[in-house]
């Protein structure tokens, strides 16, 4: 799964909310500032040919549909981004994010509570 730019995220993350849409529906629900709609057309066309849409001709346009869930893509872009910058730890992302005072040992209680149900079931 190729890694997708700022605007190609932002876009999926309108396409998967809509479960599908047109471009002009993507235009009016992203942030501003407001790419041009010819910019949008091309970066909705580059996420159609990176595999992560496919396009229906319905009339003078097209409906895009989403072919990867939002789910499997912030599995495999969290497993990228700790592989890339916490050399594959898990430990050091969550040592880093108390470091900064990120997290709270509130939240990492639980975690802990978390992860020791999970290995319960």
């Amino acid at each position: 799964m190729e890694r997708l730019t700022q605007p190609e995220e932002e876009a999926m993350q309108v396409l998967w909310k809509l479960d599908g849409g047109f471009t002009k529906e993507v235009l009016e629900l992203l942030p501003e500032p407001r790419p041009p709609y010819t910019t949008l057309a091309s970066t909705i066309r580059n996420l159609e040919r990176k595999g992560y849409l496919q396009a229906q001709k319905l009339g003078n346009s097209f409906r895009y549909t989403p072919l990867i869930k939002s789910e499997d893509y912030r599995k495999r872009f969290m497993s990228a981004f700790v592989g890339d910058y916490f050399r594959n730890s898990y430990k050091e992302l969550v040592t880093f994010f108390a470091k900064e005072q990120k997290i709270s040992a509130a939240e990492l209680q639980d975690i802990i509570e978390m992860i020791e149900k999970g290995k319960s079931e």
